[in-house]
């Protein structure tokens, strides 16, 4: 997908707390190998860098456009590298920290998925993962009613980007048959408090919205856009609109 940084960011401060929700469930000791994945443009992953001792850290991400911006952050022992969580699953290291926040979403079939990440971790190794609990968001729940409506699913032709999130006991039963010793699972709201309904759309312009539009010719864009802007603001009828976010937040020793 081509992921805009800039349109991403606009929510910075939004998008990053849950990020040090997950950051305060690490267990910090010093010498640890760690890797963060889809690492976007390298700013949260310095800071999981300098929390973490005299640690090797890196961090991997697929777009190239968000990684341009990992340049300001790499030095020392923290680089970055250009591949997809899946390829860099497929290699033979493994880590004392693997860390992802807010990617794992984008890569299907978590009932594999999750085992493979944790079988890329050392004894004793930490898994921390967060993620929009798509399925509980409304948002999300639009964008799939829309692309199932016409004209859009002439174009679609049956696709439609069904989150591959799993309910919170499930990851947890996950977790448990592949060895955790401990775990924490929990889902936490995050609200958002936007201007109006056009924010809202701006904020989901930045990750969900991309892949719908993506496949849609570019005069059918902005039309998309205004029909989901429309589907919205039946819900979100006042303003300010406050929009309950709801993100899974888990970490487990193995």
């Amino acid at each position: 997908m081509a992921w805009n940084p800039d349109t991403y960011n606009r929510f910075k401060t939004e998008r990053s707390a849950p990020f040090y929700d997950l950051l305060a469930l690490l267990n910090v000791q010093p010498g640890l190998t760690a890797i963060d994945l889809g690492c976007g443009t390298g700013e949260l992953t310095a800071k999981l860098a300098e929390i973490l001792p005299d640690s090797d850290v890196l961090g991997v991400d697929s777009s190239e456009e968000m990684l341009r911006k990992s340049q300001d952050a790499a030095r020392g022992a923290l680089r970055f590298e250009c591949i997809s969580i899946e390829n860099q699953l497929s290699k033979e290291q493994q880590w004392d920290v693997i860390f992802s926040n807010a990617a794992l979403q984008w890569v299907p079939d978590h009932e594999v998925l999750f085992p493979k990440i944790i079988n890329r971790l050392k004894a004793g190794g930490q898994l921390l993962i967060q993620m929009p609990a798509q399925h509980h968001n409304l948002t999300n729940e639009l964008l799939e009613e829309l692309g199932e409506q016409q004209p859009y699913a002439q174009i679609y032709q049956g696709w439609n980007r069904i989150s591959p999130v799993l309910e919170i006991n499930r990851y947890a039963e996950i977790l448990f048959e592949n060895g955790s010793k401990s775990m924490q699972i929990f889902e936490k709201i995050y609200p958002l408090v936007l201007e109006d309904v056009d924010a809202l759309v701006t904020w989901v312009s930045g990750t969900a919205l991309i892949p719908y539009l993506e496949r849609l010719p570019e005069d059918m864009q902005s039309r998309f856009r205004d029909d989901y802007k429309t589907l919205l603001a039946k819900h979100f009828p006042k303003k300010p609109v406050f929009y309950p976010f709801k993100r899974i937040l888990m970490a487990g020793v193995f």
